[in-house]
């Protein structure tokens, strides 16, 4: 299931909500305010690297290195 990010235009809290795709805003509340007008907001999309692919995630330790020869 995706982690989709959330704005409450009432108090401006951010939060983040697991969800099964497609799933709308229906039922979603504000955890600090209580509220259910909250606002869908663009986020990006994360990866993760493994090391059985051979490619190394940048920032890891990886000294620069791309995993290939």
């Amino acid at each position: 299931m995706p982690m989709y990010e959330y704005r409450c235009p009432h108090c401006k809290a951010r939060f983040e909500l697991l969800q099964r795709m497609g799933q709308g805003a229906q039922g979603v509340r504000c955890p600090q305010c209580g509220q259910s007008e909250v606002e869908r907001q663009l986020s990006t999309f994360a990866g993760q690297s493994s090391a059985a692919t051979g490619f190394a995630a940048a920032g890891c330790g990886s000294g620069g290195s791309s995993g290939f020869t």
